[in-house]
């Protein structure tokens, strides 16, 4: 075990620790400020929660950070933090700060949009941005002017992605878990320590709010949701993390063997979800921004599957696109693996539909 390895699993356990002494902490504000999601017709939860989980991500992930970084220098193992590491910074405190202003405060969905792409137009300014599609649809390089806007789009989709995508206990947190650990191997294999070492702490965070959220129970106030501090802020690393794999850039990453398509694919399931959802709603002559309960969570338990056996599905559906993906990349182009991945998602549904349209039959009958 060389010492890399070592302050990654130092730092996975150091913040999972601080995330178990933080948010009992938070838990205990938000029952004295009343801070709580509050049920409705939208919602799957029938209790008043609180949702101030994800306030403790960005503090454990950094404080197990800040000691691996000080293990290392007295170690005199150098970590090379430069320009994009400092850009990263600002651009995620932004969307951390508006997170829990909103969760404390409410903001506009117009206000967090605009934020959400202030934020992710620091990126590309410091040199970071979608570079190279790979032979995707038949394009390979492309320029400054054409990747920075793909680059705050795709930044800002995720971002969206994974807030849309936190409905169920557990679903949010679990999906970027499976995520985080795909982009930890693929930057241990790259050598590129820094960043391991920052996901290996927020998989730690994750790990622990995970507990509280699966397993707290209500009555004792030990149940606890993300809110948009936390999905926003994971939604948002994770989008950075996709960009900052997909670029091509050998001084960076020398091996792109499987090229951007399989960064995304790590977070193919909230992806394709709010897609779908986007599109049925232009469909029915809605607005795509209008909230409803049409996403694949609801659409497994409309079905007939409980909560845990949705969120179950969900997360075994994400590592078999992993596994596929990783599989066809070898053997087919991204384009062809692409198309693959939209058909056997469509066929999924498909099969939803059917038994939800049987369930609601049989209900009928019975009444």
């Amino acid at each position: 075990m060389n010492i890399y390895t070592f302050c990654i699993i130092g730092v996975f356990l150091i913040s999972t620790i601080c995330g178990l002494v933080f948010i009992p902490i938070i838990l205990n504000f938000c029952k004295k400020r009343r801070l709580y999601d509050i049920p409705n017709e939208r919602k799957v939860h029938h209790n008043a929660v609180p949702r101030l989980g994800g306030i403790s991500f960005m503090p454990s992930m950094f404080i197990s950070f800040a000691i691996a970084l000080a293990f290392l220098n007295s170690s005199e193992q150098l970590i090379t933090v430069n320009l994009w590491s400092f850009y990263f910074l600002i651009s995620i405190l932004l969307i951390y700060c508006m997170g829990i202003i909103d969760d404390v405060l409410g903001l506009t969905p117009l206000t967090k949009f605009i934020v959400q792409i202030i934020a992710a137009c620091i990126l590309p300014l410091s040199g970071l941005y979608i570079n190279n599609l790979y032979g995707f649809m038949g394009i390979y390089e492309i320029p400054y002017i054409v990747g920075f806007p793909l680059t705050v789009l795709a930044i800002v989709f995720i971002d969206n992605a994974m807030n849309l995508i936190d409905g169920i206990d557990g679903l949010a947190a679990s999906l970027a878990i499976i995520a985080l650990i795909g982009f930890l191997y693929i930057f241990v294999t790259q050598g590129v320590w820094s960043y391991s070492i920052l996901i290996a702490g927020l998989i730690g965070v994750l790990v622990s709010f995970l507990y509280f959220n699966l397993f707290g129970e209500v009555e004792k106030n030990r149940k606890i949701f993300m809110g948009d501090s936390g999905s926003l802020t994971i939604g948002f690393i994770l989008g950075f993390l996709c960009i900052k794999y997909s670029m091509d850039n050998v001084l960076v990453m020398s091996d792109h063997k499987f090229s951007f398509i399989m960064a995304f694919t790590l977070l193919i399931v909230p992806m394709f979800d709010v897609v779908r959802v986007f599109l049925v709603r232009i469909y029915h002559h809605k607005s795509p921004f209008t909230a409803d309960k049409n996403h694949i969570h609801h659409k497994f338990m409309k079905a007939g599957c409980s909560q845990h056996k949705t969120l179950v599905m969900i997360l075994m559906l994400a590592v078999f696109y992993i596994f596929l993906n990783h599989y066809l990349l070898c053997v087919l182009s991204n384009t062809i693996v692409f198309v693959v991945d939209v058909v056997i998602y469509i066929g999924l549904n498909l099969i939803l539909n059917y038994f939800i349209k049987k369930k609601e039959h049989m209900a009928a009958l019975a009444n």
